[in-house]
């Protein structure tokens, strides 16, 4: 696919130093703080608690954070009177910060679910993109994206089916990380799912349901099947537009075999 552009050439936005952020030996609960690898420094946010259930990670998601700066982001996501947080934050010119221990719940999904499962806080790892929302994510920033991605993956034993975007868990009130993000760019080197080309059938039947039925099968939550194509489209086909189309129905039975046989992707 043709969307690794919209990150190659981008100059990251200037970006003052953030001074390092003192913290005690242990948190709230009494488990060490420091961050959980060395791609990343430590800027504690106080806005987190323990997972619920067992607490095994099973998720990590996209975001960005719509703000002018990361610094902004930063003084946002460890105000402890705003009440959301996120385990990282990638900055546009590729510094990494660590605010919440990845055995802890950081603040940052809200409602929604993935797979059938709610409280996705409780068993998810949380990345904020500083960017805005209207430009490019830039190549500093998508490279050290890709090595924190590799490196929470081996830790945790999660594959690319594990990597999803806010909008995939929580469709109708999110639209992060956009259609500006290169979601096959991470296809390609493993981080995340792509469904092989699909040739649909110019005479396909249109069926919201069976489209709304395969993307489900997929992860995506219960919602209208025109919140559910809008969604897809964000990740898979950026700049479709219109009503349902034999190519979304298409998608959508290909994102659903990809839920069967994750092996069933492009190359």
């Amino acid at each position: 696919m043709g969307m690794a552009m919209f990150a190659a050439g981008i100059r990251p936005r200037s970006a003052a130093p953030v001074p390092a952020k003192p913290a005690p030996p242990e948190n709230a609960q009494g488990r060490a703080n420091g961050p959980d690898t060395a791609l990343a420094q430590w800027y504690p946010s106080p806005s987190f608690g323990p997972r619920r259930g067992d607490g095994k990670i099973s998720v990590i998601v996209i975001h960005y954070t719509a703000m002018d700066s990361a610094e902004a982001a930063l003084e946002r996501l460890c105000d402890p009177a705003v009440e959301v947080s996120a385990h990282y934050l990638i900055g546009s010119d590729g510094r990494i910060w660590q605010m919440v221990r990845d055995q802890e719940r950081a603040w940052h999904a809200g409602l929604g679910e993935w797979a059938g499962e709610g409280d996705v806080n409780s068993r998810s790892i949380g990345i904020e993109l500083d960017n805005r929302g209207d430009h490019p994510f830039s190549a500093a920033q998508m490279d050290r994206l890709e090595a924190l991605l590799r490196d929470l993956m081996a830790r945790h034993d999660l594959g690319p089916s594990a990597v999803i975007g806010h909008s995939d868990m929580a469709p109708e009130r999110k639209c992060d990380p956009g259609r500006r993000f290169d979601w096959a760019r991470l296809a390609r080197q493993g981080l995340a799912l792509w469904p092989a080309p699909i040739s649909p059938p110019e005479a396909a039947a249109i069926d919201p349901e069976l489209f709304a039925a395969n993307l489900r099968a997929f992860g995506y939550p219960k919602a209208p099947p025109e919140i559910l194509l809008d969604a897809m489209r964000q990740r898979f086909r950026p700049w479709a537009s219109g009503p349902l189309t034999p190519k979304d129905m298409a998608l959508a039975r290909a994102l659903a075999q990809l839920a069967v046989d994750p092996d069933a992707q492009s190359a």
